[in-house]
């Protein structure tokens, strides 16, 4: 397994915790009834509830990009020191994004964000050269 797709694992499981998270979070604010309903009405949660859902959308948006730098670098090739650290930037960034976002740490949030993001456009550029 190359060292992209081994990251791209931990990034899925680091979305398993994310959902774990919201999940306690959310039922603590909404509560259970809330949870196990049909959600015909969205729920809106607020506070820290609300950022760990926001930071877990965030995650799956990413993990698109990421998975796809991951696999084409994999399946054609191409994983070097420079595509492996992007995916070690990559996971520890949105590692810090998690408790950066459910504390509204600003600016850091969006500059976390932007140092994982700058990581999978590097790989996916990598793959096209």
């Amino acid at each position: 397994m190359t060292t992209e797709l081994y990251v791209l694992t931990l990034a899925a499981m680091l979305q398993i915790v994310q959902i774990g998270l919201y999940s306690v979070a959310g039922n603590a604010q909404a509560g259970a009834k809330a949870a196990m309903g049909p959600r015909d009405e969205k729920i809106e949660l607020t506070g820290v509830a609300g950022r760990l859902q926001r930071a877990m959308n965030n995650h799956f948006e990413g993990l698109i990009l990421f998975g796809t730098a991951a696999v084409v670098i994999t399946i054609t090739d191409q994983s070097t020191a420079l595509t492996q650290g992007c995916a070690h930037a990559y996971l520890v960034a949105r590692v810090l994004f998690v408790p950066a976002y459910a504390q509204g740490l600003v600016p850091w949030r969006s500059v976390i964000w932007g140092i994982g993001f700058a990581a999978t456009v590097v790989m996916l550029i990598a793959a096209l050269v």
